[in-house]
Formats: C-alpha cells, structure tokens, sequence
C-alpha cells in the first residue's frame, strides 16, 4: 500500500549542526495508518515539513528508544515530495486554506478565488502525484510484492483532490495495474455552494479518478454524488451511491473515522486530577479557526450565566484554544476578538471566589488533555462545521469516572451523525444552546450513566483501527472471506431507456418537433484505428433510417470528415450532412453550402501536406487530406513517441498559419476562418426552421470530441447536449455524460419509442423539408462569407500597401 496525505508521518528538523531529526507526529491518521503500511511493506509519500535544498539529502532513521507508532517505518519508505517555499506558500496557505477550506465547510464568503494560486495547487499536485509513482514502480519491483497483488494508492484531504488524475493516467500509460482509493477528512458541502468553485469540474475529477470515494458521513456523500451529476452530468445511482465516470462505476461511501479508543483510556486511567473543588467543568478544545464556532460558544455560555444564575459559583469553562495559521490577519482578529469576550464575561460576572471561564491559548499534551476530558462534567463539541470532530470520541472514551459527563456536540459535526446519545446543540442558537448546556448541568445521574454507557460501547467498536480496516476491505485490500469487498462488484447498470425518460420525457414533451445533430466517429461509430475502419453499427442504421421517416424528426450528421465521405460512412438518404465540421454542408433536399474560403488556402493546404508527410509521417503518423482542412492522425504511434511528434506537428501547422484543433489521437489544420460546429449547427436550425427556430423544435446534440464543444456552447441553454467519452479527465460544456456508443443506440431507441407513440405533426408551408428556405438560407449566407472574405482581403492588401511604404 502507498499511503499519500499531505505530509509525512514525523516532523523533520533542522539541528544546529545542520543534521536532520526526526520526531513523531501526533494524530488518529497516523496512529491508524502507520502500522498497515509497516507490516505491509508499503511506502509513505508526503511533504518533510521542512524546505529540503538538496534533493539527494536523506530521511533520517527513527531514534533507538523510539516507541510511536512511526517508528518502524525506515527512511527508505518514506518518499518525500519537495516543494520550492513560494510555491508550497501559495498551494498550501493559498489554495488549500483561502479557497478550499472555507468552501468545503460552506463558508463562501470567506473563500478567495486566485488563479495563480489554484496553478499552484494544480502543479504541487502534480509532483505528488509523480513521487507516487515513483513509489508505485518501486514497489512493484520489490522483492516482497507478489506478482499478482495489486497494489493500493490511498490518497488523503483537500490538500490533494486532483493527484489522481495524473497518477491514473501515468499508471495506465506505464501499464501498472493499481488500485486508488481517496478519502475527504473535510465536509463536502452541497451543490449550491460548490457550483462558486470556479475549478469545480476538475476537483471532481480528480476525486472520481479513484475507484472509490470516502467521506466520513451519507450527507457528505449524497453532496458528492449531486454535484457529480450536476456539474459534470455524470449518471449516478444515489441508492447505492455509484457515480459513473469514464466509462467506470465509482463507488462513494460513508466511513467515519475513529480515534484510538483503548489508548485514551490508557491515558485517562494514569492521567493526575486536574480540577480541584467541587465545581462542573464544562470543556472545549479546539484549534482557533473560525469554523470552530468558539465566539457563539462563549455566548451561549454567557446566556446560560444570565437566565440560570443559579449556576453562577457552580459551573465554569475551560476553553482550550490551539494556535493555528497564527501569521494571518483574519485568525489573529479571531484570537483577538475572542480574549476581548473572554474579559468582558469575567469582568461581568468574576467574584473574588470564582471566575466564570478560564483560557488556554496553546498546545497542551495529550496526557495533560486526557485529564481534561475525564474530569469534565461537560463535553462541548459544537463547530458551526466541521467534518467530523475527534473531540466528541476522545471525551466519552475519557470518561471513566462514575458517574460519568455529558457529551454536547453540533448537528453541523460529522460526530453529531454518529454519536446519537449525545445532546444535539445548534451553535447559532444562542438562546437554545444556552439551555441544551442547562439541561445538562442538570441531567439526573442515571440518565448519564445510560447515554455515556452507550457512547463508550460503539466509540470502543468503532475506533480509527475499525476505520482503517473498512476502508481497506471497501476497497478490496484484505482477502480474508469476510472482509473482502472488491471494488467493482457493484457496477453502475448499463443505460436504459428508463435513463432517457429522465433526461428527456419533459423537455420534448408531445407537441414539438425535434432536430438530432449527431456526430459520426465515436457517437454513432466506434473509434477505430483507422477512420475507413469506424463502422456504425447495423442496429444504429437502421434505427436512424427509421428516425429518418418519422415527420417530426429532423436529423443533421456534423462531422470532422469530409462531407461526401461521411455521407457514404452512414448511408441514409433524406437528412443533412455536414462535413468538414460545418465547412460542407448537403441539405436534405439536394442542395450543398460550402464555406468561401481565402484564395491561397488550397495552396497552403497542398504545402502543409507535403510539410506533414516528409517530417512527421513516421512510426505509425500520417496524414488525411480532406479538402479544405487536414488531419495528423498517432494513433498507431508508441505512446512514449506521441509527444514529440504531435508538438513538431503542431509547429508546422502552426507556421502555415492554419488553426491547431484537437482530436482523438489527432490534430487538425483548419483554415483560418470563423466557422465551427457550434455556427454550423445554428445555420443548419436556421435553415431547416426559419429565424424562430428556437422557439418551434425541441434539439438533442451529441458528440464526442473536443470540436463538438463549439455546438454544445453555442446551444447551451436551447438544446438537450451529450458527451459521449470514456476520458477520465475531459471538461464539458455538455449537460449529461453519456459512457458509450452503446448508449447513443439506446438514446435513439428512446426516441423512436416517444415519436411512435404520439400523432404526427401537420407539416405546413414553413416545414424543414421545403428546399426553398434553404437555398435562399445558403444564398444569404453565401453572401455574407463572401463579403467577409472581401473585407478580408482588403485589411491583408492595406497592410501590405502600409509595410511597401
């Protein structure tokens, strides 16, 4: 197992004499993941905490009398990712805590949105995702790894939510078989606050690059799964939480985390008293961070001094505040802010026997903080959000006292999921928390005894062992019969017809008319090695022959091909064909639209193919020519050698001064002139339907390639848009994501089987078939392109006349 968080499991540092040392880390990740990937044999991969200058420098061993949890894993398995110190700043403090933490715990109006920040985060994850597989391969050739295990890549945090995509796309490139499974410590936050995340899609891709998802409660994953489908219209089964992306089931589940239950006991038994007298502590520890809600906390707190006098004397708080992000304005105000009430609730109500709340601002030891939590009669958990919050599970495993506390925890937790005998307490609720915190200064003895009995029992059960082990037999790690859970056994369904009553039943409805724009290679036709190879399927011939019959339905091909090639690929008489993504347009009726096109353009192309063919047509490249534009095709090209053909070929494409397209394993020269799939589809509606035509059909358009954005764009919000890609990585202005050409098939199905069911339209004077309408169209248009290519030619020759003087 490789095991990839944000930083390495100790903290390195830097001795007087220069010397590297090694100190253990504290926290539930590590005490939990360590010792698997020890007696696995397994690698750590993460940030040293320190800036390393030179790359060679060694990781420490861990010291003799070394007894935590890191101490077996030796210096060779800790992979170190280092980061230049401007670039870490502007990724860690920038991207990762100014714009992802407060989003992530739906806080928006304290997010920043900096490009140059989410570059960084961008590139600093890129080089965690190349240290891993460096720790891939090298784990691979490891004498201790059978051949037939596949390995496991566990990704951690925010910190890290685009890793996979490279480290998947590396993997399959280097054909390394492995597993990789993420897992969000934070809350995910609900599509109307994630849709603000300018760089959302590729944060979700990134995440859905892995074979499964963790969160720590259902909410976070039912989040996940609504934005998946509603930002990058993946298909999703919410039931069994499934998100289907690049052709794969991505399984999303609920894993909540755990704390080391037996060791805070341990802790708690040996751990001295630490409140004198006979007054109720009412506890909270908290890093000072303004999710953590400590300024309402106080309120509250105050509130319950001012309604319950009776308490006054009897009841103070220890707020245990840790310093955090200590050099930014903001956490600085916060601490400020805080001392500031702090005061003035003990000015208000301190007598010369009692002060009503006492402040720790710094860390405080684990053995001193077990003490805490033991001798508290009140746990107060109580973020305004927080993903899941270990301090409500190390304060019931603490309580071994007779009779115990009382644990209050926020509905905005993920503890407060889990922890059902606990007091629930809405922190923005002053008045209502307020008396939540009287009700359990004065709970009755046994009612504690029975909620705290419970509490320990399931914490015990439950604890960060019991999370790791889910986790890894969720993922498929552990292959005894009882824990295995392959990752895969439960697979998104295949698209029905059912899919498409959801996505389209309301939006064509029964009245109107509908118009199909459809690509050819990769929609209707798989993608073959070679374009002469990509045949649509019978099936889907015949079904569009009969969609071709039906009045109501209007049915346009756009293609990159040529048209008359493409027009022969399908074989259908009666509908439209555009070929040479719109530059060639044969209307049903007979009539052709070609695109002007500058004077020197077929010279250039003839040049540009020579160019091609002598230079870059080698080791499996070459080159199509069709007519106005070409195509560079590598498919067929080592994967090792594409790159450094494609950039020589998109240099001479570019010196010619033909336009750089891209295409599946291809590029395109197109010539240069303002014409798209996105303009070609809007004059094919205009033609067919007239001016109004937005307001008179219902459109369906789908494609596969990155051309075919250009239509989905120019028809947002006026058509039902598709995007039919197995990528893994791919942004889409598409509504829905369809997996397969199989599913284009089924899509088609769907229509017949609405238009069959429903009367025909009359069709009247104005109706699409008429020929008339699109030759006048075609004449307009060809008019307009000729007085464009006029204005053209004369900026060139002014420009020329200007450089001769």
């Amino acid at each position: 197992m490789i095991v990839v968080p944000n930083r390495l499991p100790f903290v390195l540092k830097r001795l007087e004499n220069g010397r590297l040392s090694r100190h253990a880390s504290a926290g539930g990740l590590v005490t939990a993941v360590a010792p698997v990937v020890i007696n696995g044999n397994g690698l750590w991969v993460g940030w040293p905490g320190i800036h390393l200058e030179d790359p060679d420098e060694a990781i420490p061993e861990s010291e003799p009398g070394d007894i935590t949890p890191t101490a077996g894993l030796k210096s060779d398995k800790a992979v170190a990712v280092r980061v230049d110190p401007k670039m870490f700043d502007s990724y860690y403090n920038g991207a990762c805590n100014g714009t992802f933490w407060p989003l992530l715990h739906s806080m928006p109006d304290r997010a920043t949105f900096k490009l140059e920040e989410w570059r960084d985060y961008v590139a600093v994850n890129k080089l965690f995702a190349n240290c891993t597989i460096k720790a891939l391969k090298s784990l691979k050739r490891g004498k201790n790894t059978p051949d037939h295990e596949v390995p496991l890549i566990w990704v951690h945090d925010y910190q890290l939510m685009v890793a996979a995509n490279w480290i998947r796309q590396a993997a399959e490139q280097e054909e390394i078989p492995c597993k990789l499974g993420f897992f969000l410590h934070n809350p995910f936050p609900p599509w109307d606050i994630f849709r603000l995340l300018p760089w959302g899609d590729e944060i979700l891709q990134g995440m859905l690059n892995c074979d499964m998802v963790g969160f720590h409660i259902t909410d976070y994953c039912l989040n996940f799964v609504d934005c998946c489908q509603r930002y990058l219209g993946c298909r999703v089964d919410r039931k069994n939480l499934l998100v289907e992306q690049g052709g794969r089931s991505v399984r999303v589940r609920p894993l909540p985390i755990g704390m080391p239950f037996e060791r805070f006991v341990e802790l708690a038994e040996k751990a001295p008293k630490v409140f004198s007298g006979e007054q109720k502590i009412i506890l909270g520890v908290d890093r000072l961070d303004y999710t953590k809600g400590l300024v309402h906390r106080l309120l509250s707190f105050e509130m319950l001094l001012e309604k319950h006098p009776e308490h006054r004397g009897q009841v103070s708080m220890l707020q245990v505040a840790v310093p955090s992000r200590t050099d930014v304005k903001e956490y600085q105000e916060l601490k400020e802010n805080l001392e500031q009430l702090i005061g003035r609730i003990n000015g208000k109500f301190t007598t010369p026997n009692w002060s009503p709340i006492r402040y720790i601002y710094g860390q405080v030891s684990q053995d001193d903080l077990a003490g805490y939590y033991r001798d508290a009669f009140v746990g107060l958990v109580t973020p305004l959000r927080d993903g899941m919050n270990l301090v409500a599970k190390e304060f019931v495993a603490c309580q071994i006292n007779s009779p115990p506390g009382v644990l209050i925890v926020s509905p905005f937790a993920g503890a407060g999921e889990t922890v059902h005998e606990a007091l629930v307490c809405n922190p923005y609720e002053i008045a209502g928390a307020a008396e939540v915190l009287h009700r359990a200064l004065t709970m009755p003895e046994d009612e504690r005894i029975l909620r705290m009995n419970y509490l320990r029992r399931r914490e015990k059960v439950n604890d960060v062992n019991f999370w790791t082990k889910s986790f890894l037999s969720a993922m498929g790690s552990l292959f005894t019969p009882e824990d295995r859970d392959d990752v895969g056994s439960i697979m998104m369904p295949a698209v029905t017809l059912d899919d498409f009553d959801e996505y389209l039943s309301k939006y064509i409805g029964d009245p109107h008319k509908l118009a199909l724009l459809l690509d050819y290679d990769g929609t209707l036709a798989p993608i073959a090695p070679h374009p002469d190879l990509a045949v649509m399927p019978t099936e889907t011939k015949n079904i569009l022959q009969r969609l071709s019959n039906i009045p109501d339905v209007y049915i346009a091909i756009v293609s990159g091909r040529n048209v008359n090639n493409v027009k022969e690929m399908v074989g259908i008489e009666g509908i439209t064909y555009a070929g040479n993504h719109g530059l060639e347009i044969l209307h049903s009726d007979g009539t052709k639209f070609v695109h002007p096109m500058p004077p020197e353009c077929h010279e250039k192309v003839a040049s540009l193919l020579a160019k091609l063919q002598e230079q870059v047509c080698r080791d499996g490249a070459w080159v199509e020519n069709k007519g106005a534009l070409l195509t560079f095709h590598f498919r067929e090209v080592p994967v090792h050698l594409r790159d450094a053909l494609e950039k020589q070929a998109r240099k001479l494409v570019e010196e010619a001064g033909f336009k750089v397209g891209n295409a599946h394993c291809a590029i395109e020269a197109k010539p240069p002139v303002e014409w798209n799939k996105g303009r070609a589809s809007i004059y094919i509606l205009r033609t067919a339907f007239g001016v109004d035509w937005s307001e008179r059909i219902r459109i369906i358009y789908v494609g596969d390639d990155v051309t075919d954005e250009d239509a989905m764009m120019a028809l947002k919000g006026m058509a039902a848009t598709f995007r039919v890609t197995t990528s893994n990585i791919i942004k889409t202005s598409a509504e829905r994501r369809l997996p397969s050409t199989d599913s284009v098939l089924t899509m088609l199905k769907w229509i017949e089987r609405h238009f069959s069911k429903r009367m025909p339209n009359i069709i009247d004077a104005t109706t699409y078939r008429r020929g008339s309408l699109a030759k006048a169209m075609t004449k307009n248009v060809h008019m307009e392109c000729e007085i464009s290519a006029l204005a053209q030619a004369l900026s060139t020759k002014n420009e020329n006349n200007h450089t001769e003087d």
